[in-house]
């Protein structure tokens, strides 16, 4: 189908003609959502279920509002608004957060000041009373959980963040539901229909073959990938927890509802679509499930149909995989660039941690370079922590090529970071580690693994200092390379880990639970308090944001290039724009570091005098030749 046809589809619905002109633009034409979606569903038993799309879209377009509208044809007129410089995040749950959604609201000069205008709120849609994932095994897509408030409320909360220019970002959990879900429910009373929509099964064959290939995500409290359920008397694949059924894609009738929910969600005033465990969302025997094909055609397929519809909104991937993986949900060959806007830079979160552990960044200096330049148009989330574990998905040959064993160095870094040994500062919790393979990954707040829960502790103040810098210097890369930086709540303080799930029952299996903790109003009460160690994080983050905010070269225009020093232990990458250059560089020992100052020379640095650091607002000075870098320590070096 071409622009004319999706120009009738639309004319139907009598589209005032700037915004059907907006759908047209973005969408394009209908030949890629045809190609992709016969892809996946054989045409010749399909077509009708494609009929069903092409009717859908001008009927989902119609129901979104006006005012949304609007906002779709400024944003398209303004370009890639999530490029910008300007947009800085948080990721936090709400109950933990202030209580409920006309709590958060209530924060909003909070985020204010520290410069955050753009918001991950954790799931707050319904789901199971008991274990529910934290929220990520769905109920509904839709309903708000009466303990957050109402759908009016969350309304009220989207008004308020456009009013104040925040943005806002909301999960939709597209491979599974829960077992409490409505489909699930009539799958279990025995309707066929909705037993297609989940991946189910007779007897143990199918099951037993998928097996063969598929790997535990979470080993210890959910071992294998399929759960009987004796009152439908049939397996249904779970490969999170048995208590969320994954959704059976080869139905076409599953991705047509799925739009529903997922156009429905973006006419909340949701500006960014998390889609999570995409990598899993096709599932094929004799393969392990993950980053096939067929699921890169689905998310483009969403993707396409999304923008027909509401095209301000725009798609996340959270894709926690291999560096050379994650760079494919952007979209590879005729979907480059029509897969996800935005994916997670998960990557570059793993390799600080290995640098903070090893003290060395040529791990990180090898995997960064090995991956694939992303698309123009698409950018990164970069982070150091957020609401889940780190897991160690570094590449084995890089290690290998590195003189380590892959294996005994995931070992050490386990070790380093879950109290394995005594000399580290870490104060980590081991998750989900699997005996028979020696997998496992780290659970913990960034404070607490850099150390300061250990050195309040002990009442040790060199440590206490070096802790602050680490947090420092992580967010400060985080906010420095390209992309979106996030945020966790609670890190701009550096709160320490919560060991309170312990006493919970429906948490103390999850030792997630100890990197999820309240916000602490009493503390971020006293921050005039200079002396304090969270009043430096909070006052040095502040700034950080504001410079970033202030300088262009900060905004994603594929702008960044890594240097080597010709010291292992430090880090250095240039951004650019237009005539504004800035070189990054930061120190991963405890002691202070040299780099030749030839190679900065060599690229301009100190060609017109002495460049001006940002973050001190001085003048760098090198002193026979050589750079010296304190320990933990960050520079901006602003070209002069």
């Amino acid at each position: 189908m071409n622009q004319t046809s999706l120009h009738q589809l639309l004319s139907k619905n009598k589209v005032s003609n700037d915004l059907e002109q907006c759908n047209l633009r973005l969408a394009t034409n209908l030949t890629l959502i045809q190609k992709l979606f016969f892809s996946l569903y054989p045409e010749e038993q399909n077509r009708e279920h494609f009929q069903k799309l092409l009717a859908l879209l001008p009927k989902l377009f119609a129901e979104r509002s006006t005012e949304l509208k609007k906002q779709d044809l400024e944003r398209l007129k303004s370009g890639n608004w999530y490029q910008s410089q300007n947009i800085v995040g948080m990721q936090l749950y709400v109950e933990h957060f202030n209580k409920d959604l006309n709590g958060l609201k209530k924060k909003i000069p909070y985020f204010k000041e520290l410069g955050i205008n753009f918001l991950h709120l954790m799931p707050i849609t319904t789901r199971p009373k008991g274990e529910n994932d934290g929220g990520y095994a769905v109920n509904d897509y839709l309903e708000v959980d009466k303990k957050y408030g109402s759908k009016d409320d969350l309304l009220g909360l989207t008004k308020a963040f456009r009013e104040n220019g925040i943005y806002l970002m909301l999960d939709f959990v597209v491979n599974h539901t829960s077992n409490e879900f409505s489909w699930a429910k009539k799958a279990i009373k025995g309707d066929k229909k909705y037993q297609n929509y989940y991946y189910t099964f007779e007897d143990y064959t199918i099951p037993e073959e998928f097996e063969k290939t598929l790997p535990e995500v979470f080993p210890e409290t959910a071992p294998g990938n399929f759960t009987y359920i004796p009152e439908m008397k049939r397996w249904v694949m779970t490969v999170f927890n048995n208590y969320q059924w994954d959704l059976n894609y080869t139905n076409p009738e599953v991705f047509l509802e799925m739009l529903i929910n997922l156009v429905k969600l973006a006419d909340l005033g949701v500006d960014v679509v998390r889609f999570d465990a995409l990598a899993f969302l096709w599932k094929k025997i004799g393969t392990i499930s993950q980053n096939l094909p067929e699921a890169h055609n689905l998310i483009a397929l969403f993707r396409m149909c999304l923008q027909v519809v509401a095209p301000g909104t725009i798609l996340l991937a959270e894709a926690i995989v291999a560096p050379t993986d994650i760079i494919k949900y952007f979209g590879e060959g005729e979907k480059r660039g029509n897969e996800c806007e935005i994916a997670y830079n998960a990557s570059l979160m793993a390799l600080l941690w290995n640098s903070i552990a090893t003290k060395k960044t040529q791990l990180l200096y090898k995997s960064l370079t090995s991956v694939p330049q992303k698309p123009k148009d698409c950018t990164w989330i970069n982070y150091i922590r957020c609401h889940d574990d780190i897991g160690l998905g570094y590449e084995n040959q890089l290690i290998q090529e590195l003189g380590l064993n892959p294996e005994m160095h995931r070992k050490f870094l386990l070790d380093y970071y879950c109290q394995r040994l005594d000399w580290s500062p870490a104060t980590g919790m081991l998750f989900m580690y699997n005996p028979k393979t020696g997998d496992g990954r780290i659970t913990g707040s960034a404070a607490s693994l850099l150390g300061l829960e250990k050195a309040i502790a002990s009442t040790n103040e060199k440590l206490i200092e070096e802790s602050v810098a680490k947090i420092i210097m992580l967010h400060g890369i985080a906010l420095a390379f390209g992309g979106i930086p996030l945020i966790y709540a609670g890190d701009e303080i550096g709160t320490l880990n919560d060991y309170s799930f312990l006493n919970d029952t429906t948490k103390k299996g999850d030792n997630r639970w100890v990197n999820r903790p309240m916000q602490d109003w009493k503390t971020i009460s006293k921050l005039d308090d200079r002396a304090l160690s969270q009043s430096k994080i909070f006052g040095t983050l502040q700034k950080l944001i504001k410079l970033r905010k202030e300088n262009p070269v900060f905004a994603d225009l594929n702008n960044v290039g890594l240097y080597h020093t010709g010291n292992d232990h430090i880090l250095s990458f240039e951004r650019t724009c237009k005539n504004e250059r800035l070189l990054v560089i930061c120190n991963f020992d405890e002691s202070p570091q040299v780099i030749d100052s030839g190679w900065i020379k060599k690229i301009g640095y100190f060609s017109k005098g002495e460049p001006m650091d940002l973050i001190s607002n001085t003048k760098v000075e090198l002193n026979s030749g050589l750079l010296e870098i304190g320990p933990y320590k960050m520079l901006w070096l602003l070209k002069a």
